[in-house]
């Protein structure tokens, strides 16, 4: 995967971080980009303090969010990570909510002054160019913008194509390492997810272009389309569940408007599998997410479906995907980019799947109102088709009760009477 940079410049992780001083603003490089040696090696500091970490969801432990750590480091996450939701909880580390498409600009426009990257790169190739491998999204503004470039080259990062390169003259420290990136295998399915899947897979038309995030049913979803035919890839991630559709010749992108002939994204994550994939191969290309989730850019394509998640549905038609109640589950991400994006493509769809319960069933995530605290991501202004198990609904151009009734009739059988009721008295009429 490229050639291994000079050894002559390569440093301890210890030495590579002594760059960072008390006060600065640093990058962390996200998901399965993790520079983890160099994260653990800011952690064996203890000269340092005030020190702000901004990332996306991180790979590994998060060390630097521990108790310990309180007054050294300070974590500020764009989006959270499982790890980060305790320490966001109790109030040990930040949570900014903002679209994904607009972090760039926070650091290239100086909103959020960056002293510090530290990013996990490719090694150069012959031209002395490293590129950010799995994950371009918000590393490539941060990389612009810091004034200091420290990296970790791992030999098996993936050298990843379209606006992904940093020169590594760039680069003022690095450390050399050979490891294996932070995996996500694909979970087994269940046969609420297998079941969205289906339905979802339905409405996909041949000559769809496709985003879909990391889950269980978006890979329900891709498991089903083996027999549709021209499809397209525009996403903000790229998944396992991706492969053998480019490989079978369904996905061809030769019906996009944007990037005709080539799946887009900003960031993979997945297994080894998903990362040989990508390694040099110009079928595949990465941008920043301040392109890939462009919502004029999105809708240039014809027929895009967006597949997203949520926790939990108002029956108005609002979606809280971020939080549990007050509790910061994730992040805006690019749920709304997309959402918007595909409701302005021609013959576009825009989806939220999610299964009807939580919690082993005994929680309905179709609720008459969302939990105090909860974050509104996708608005019911905005919301088009929303898919459980039990069907798929288009609520779009439905009046309060229609898009209630319509969202009452997908909920678990269970849920369904306690809803009817719930709606009929605050919308005023009597159930039939």
């Amino acid at each position: 995967m490229g050639q291994p940079p000079t050894a002559a410049r390569g440093e301890s992780p210890d030495d590579v971080v002594r760059h960072v001083k008390s006060g600065d603003r640093v990058f962390v490089h996200g998901a399965s980009a993790t520079p983890t040696p160099l994260l653990e090696a800011l952690c064996r500091r203890t000269d340092l303090e005030g020190v702000t970490l901004y990332h996306l969801h991180t790979s590994g432990s998060c060390a630097f969010a521990d108790p310990s750590h309180e007054g050294r480091f300070r974590s500020v996450s764009l989006f959270v990570g499982p790890a980060l939701r305790k320490p966001v909880a109790e109030g040990r580390a930040d949570f900014v909510p903002v679209f994904l498409s607009e972090i760039p600009a926070l650091f290239s426009s100086g909103q959020i002054p960056l002293d510090v990257a530290l990013l996990q790169l490719s090694p150069p190739n012959r031209h002395g160019d490293c590129t950010l491998g799995t994950s371009v999204d918000t590393a490539m503004a941060a990389a612009v913008g810091a004034k200091t470039i420290l990296a970790e080259v791992n030999r098996q990062m993936p050298r990843t194509l379209g606006h992904s390169v940093v020169p590594l003259a760039r680069v003022k420290a690095f450390t050399e390492t050979d490891r294996a990136l932070a995996e996500h295998p694909p979970a087994s399915l269940t046969d609420v997810e297998i079941r969205i899947g289906e339905l979802v897979a339905d409405l996909v038309e041949d000559g769809s272009c496709l985003q879909l995030g990391i889950g269980a049913i978006p890979d329900a979803v891709l498991a089903r389309l083996g027999n549709k035919h021209d499809l397209g890839v525009h996403t903000e991630m790229f998944s396992d569940g991706l492969i053998p559709l480019a490989l079978g010749g369904v996905i061809t992108n030769r019906r996009k408007k944007v990037h005709m002939g080539r799946s887009v994204t900003s960031f993979v994550t997945g297994t080894r599998r998903l990362f040989d994939f990508v390694d040099d191969n110009q079928q595949v290309e990465f941008h920043p997410c301040d392109r890939t989730n462009d919502t004029a850019l999105i809708s240039k394509n014809e027929r895009v479906v967006a597949i997203n998640s949520a926790l939990e549905i108002d029956l108005s038609g609002q979606v809280c995907a971020d939080s549990i109640g007050h509790a910061i589950y994730s992040g805006i991400g690019g749920q709304m980019d997309f959402i918007r994006g595909a409701a302005r493509s021609p013959g576009g769809k825009p989806i939220i799947a999610l299964p009807s319960t939580a919690a082993g069933g005994t929680l309905s995530r179709i609720v008459m109102q969302l939990k105090p605290g909860a974050g509104v991501v996708t608005t019911r202004g905005h919301v088009r088709w929303i898919v459980t198990e039990y069907g798929a609904v288009d609520l779009h151009g439905m009046t309060l009760r229609e898009r209630g009734e319509a969202l009452v009739s997908i909920a678990h059988p269970d849920f369904r009477g306690e809803l009817g009721r719930e709606l009929a008295a605050v919308r005023h009429f009597t159930l039939g």
